[in-house]
Order: structure tokens, then C-alpha cells, then sequence
């Protein structure tokens, strides 16, 4: 995509740059980032982007403003992670799409699946920039979407995470975050905002309010950026000393249930040209298609644990009636290989970054690029020009 920005990248790149593009990366994060970075950021045209942008923000209001669909969704919620004081809006939201080459041709975006969550917020203008400085990007290139400077961006982050709040008061919460793939965008969210990045295992309750320690001194917590998947809470069965559905006296920077209210949970219900069919397994009685002509994915699992890319009739009939509600089937799309690299051609699935203000405002991108079945960084680590990548479109 944009040829121009890509020959020169490629004419120029080697393998030096990217030795020094890692290690100047860990110095940034202030960590060494465990998972896989690609050799290339992409470069692709605004209109495409804004074609995007655009979808999953009507995409997002479609669903918050379905009040039978809220109620659907909400019973999907495991009864004993339903938090008290729900929002009326997430305030986080990402939407995922793939490239297909439509029937005229042209190139046209597919939702892979949209989640009221957040993401690497702090990690991915770090990475944009250390993108931009080693590899020497010209100056009219911006990862920012909405017309943003990097430090407009930041403010705008910070400000969704504090709302006014003390930083001190403000915590980071996340599952054993030392051991986490993500900790560099916890370490960054920090550096950033002045919060904290605390154990969920290790808040305390009493009465009303959650504390944490910190230097020997028991701090109040006010406010949660929550980054706690609730899936991983229940495999791992950590024991907490709160429970979700408390009277607490603390705000939510991203409500706990918007995690399972836009999730792909919500993928039967979108109507939208750049939605894909898809089905609740539990309503499926004969495959609407072939089964290699499908996608099988759990509802709530997280990168990708547990997706398999056109599964076999045996692979989705081995899954326990019991359990049938808890999968999707989705219609497989045959997305386009779109970046030109050493390798051969390489996919790219684009993530749209929101922060929901008054509507959701697409901020920035994170890009995955695979040429394997799935795009996760974990699904094509022995690769080569592939991973986590940054999204470039002209100013």
C-alpha cells in the first residue's frame, strides 16, 4: 500500500536498522518487549483508514444504543464478575478489520471482531515514534488519527485514565502484571499518567473503599484503568479480597462489563456491510457453509486462544452442548495479502483504537502482520516481517 513510501522503506531497510530499532525499543519501554515487533511499519492511505474509523464507530454506537441487545449481552456475563455501577457507554473501544479485494476489484474492509476494552494506548506511540527515529520516516507521516500531535494524544489518554483524579489514587489493574506480555505498555501507562500498576491479587477491601501498598504506606484506590480479563481471572482461579459485584466507593476508567457488552459477542447482532455472517453455535443445527469455509472462535477467550480457522465438522461437533452458546462460527474471510516485503506478499489485520468522549473518537492504530491463518503475534513468531506493527497514513 502507498508503493511509494513502500520501495523506499524496503530499499533502504537492514538488518542493522532493525538490531537497532529493538534495542532502542526496550530502552524506551523501559522492559524488554516479549513479544514479536515487525521489521516495517505500514504505510497505508487515509481514506482507507477513515473507511474504517467510521465503520466501528457506527458499529459501537449501533450496539450501546440497542437496549435488547444490552440485555442479551449482559446475560453473558458471568453473574459473579457483573460489576456494580455499569456505564452507559465504554470508554474504550477497538474494532479489528481485515482487507479483502471486493468483487469490483477495489480493496474493502472486514470486521474480525470489535471489544469494549483497552488497548496498548501508551505502547503503540512509543512504537510509532521509535518507527520513525531509527528508520528516519519522512516528517508528512502520522500514526494519529483525528488530526492529533503525539502530544495532544497523550493528553487525551491521560485524561481518559485520570478524569481529574490524583495519579496516586488512579491504578493500572492487571493479573500478576510482572509476568504479562504487555507489562511494557504498563511500565509506558505509568511513565505517562504518574498510575500505578498493581496485582489484582493484591488490592484489599475495606468497607467501601479498595487500597493497595505502596513504599510501606496503604494508598486509597479512587479510580481502576481496568486491564483485568476477566476469562484469564477464572482459568487461573486467583483468589481476590474484593468482589466485583460490591458497593465500591472507586470510578472505572473501562467498566469491567463492557468487556463481554462489545465483544464478539455482538457479531450476530451487527448490521453492517463490513460485519461478516456469523452465528451463536448454539443456534446453528447444520453448518451454513463448508467447514473450511468457517471460523470457530470462543466468545470471550483472548488472542486468539482457542480460534481455529476452518475447523473440521469433527472440531465443532466434539464441543459439549453445554457449552455450544459459549462458541461463534463466523463466515471465513479470504483477506488480502497487502504489504510488499522480502518475504512475499504479507497480510494485515488493523486494529481502530476509540476513546468514546462525547462519540467514540478513533485515536490511533495497532497493525498485525501474518502470513500464517491467523494474524496474533504468538501464531507467527518464527517468522520473518511480521508481528506488531504501527499504522503510517499522510498528514
Amino acid at each position: 500500500m502507498l508503493p511509494e513510501y513502500r520501495e523506499e522503506f524496503n530499499h533502504r531497510f537492514t538488518p542493522e536498522k532493525y538490531e537497532r530499532f529493538l534495542a532502542r525499543l526496550d530502552a524506551r519501554c523501559g522492559t524488554h518487549v516479549a513479544f514479536r515487533n515487525c521489521e516495517t511499519p505500514c504505510f497505508f492511505p487515509g481514506a482507507l483508514l477513515r473507511e474504517m474509523a467510521d465503520a466501528g464507530a457506527e458499529m459501537a454506537r449501533q450496539l450501546v444504543a440497542d437496549a435488547e441487545y444490552l440485555r442479551a449481552a449482559d446475560c453473558s456475563i458471568p453473574k459473579q464478575f457483573r460489576a456494580a455501577a455499569p456505564t452507559a457507554k465504554p470508554l474504550f473501544v477497538q474494532a479489528d478489520f481485515g482487507i479483502i479485494r471486493g468483487a469490483d476489484g477495489t480493496l474493502e474492509p472486514r470486521l474480525v471482531e470489535i471489544q469494549g476494552f483497552p488497548s496498548l494506548y501508551a505502547y503503540q506511540i512509543e512504537l510509532a515514534e521509535n518507527y520513525r527515529e531509527v528508520y528516519e520516516l519522512p516528517d508528512n507521516l502520522t500514526p494519529l488519527l483525528g488530526g492529533r500531535t503525539p502530544s495532544e494524544y497523550r493528553d487525551l489518554v491521560s485524561k481518559a485514565i485520570l478524569d481529574g483524579c490524583n495519579p496516586e489514587n488512579v491504578v493500572l489493574l492487571e493479573i500478576d502484571p510482572e509476568r504479562q506480555k504487555t507489562l511494557a505498555d504498563f511500565l509506558l501507562t505509568q511513565k505517562m499518567c504518574g498510575v500505578q500498576t498493581v496485582n489484582v491479587a493484591e488490592v484489599r477491601k475495606k468497607g467501601r473503599k479498595l487500597t493497595y501498598e505502596r513504599d510501606g504506606r496503604t494508598i486509597p484506590i479512587n479510580r481502576i484503568y481496568n486491564r483485568v480479563i476477566v476469562d484469564e481471572l477464572m482459568r487461573k482461579g486467583v483468589a481476590l479480597d474484593f468482589d466485583f459485584r460490591d458497593d465500591l466507593d472507586v470510578e472505572w476508567a473501562g467498566h469491567p462489563d463492557w468487556f463481554y457488552r462489545i465483544s464478539k459477542f455482538s457479531l450476530p447482532y451487527l448490521q453492517h456491510r463490513f460485519v461478516p455472517r456469523s452465528w451463536f453455535l448454539s443456534d446453528v443445527r447444520e453448518l451454513p457453509d463448508a467447514a473450511e469455509n468457517l471460523v470457530l472462535k470462543p466468545l470471550f477467550s483472548f488472542a486468539g486462544l482457542g480460534v481455529k480457522v476452518g475447523p473440521s465438522r469433527e472440531e465443532i461437533g466434539a464441543i459439549p452442548e453445554a457449552e455450544r452458546s459459549q462458541y461463534l462460527l463466523q463466515e471465513r474471510m479470504r483477506f488480502e495479502p497487502v504489504i510488499d516485503t522480502p518475504h512475499g506478499r504479507t497480510l494485515a489485520e488493523i486494529r481502530i483504537m476509540y476513546i468514546w468522549t462525547r462519540q467514540p473518537e478513533a485515536v490511533t492504530t495497532i497493525v498485525r502482520m501474518g502470513r500464517g491463518k491467523m494474524m496474533g503475534v504468538d501464531q507467527n513468531r518464527d517468522l520473518k516481517w511480521v508481528g506488531a506493527s504501527a499504522g503510517f497514513v499522510p498528514r
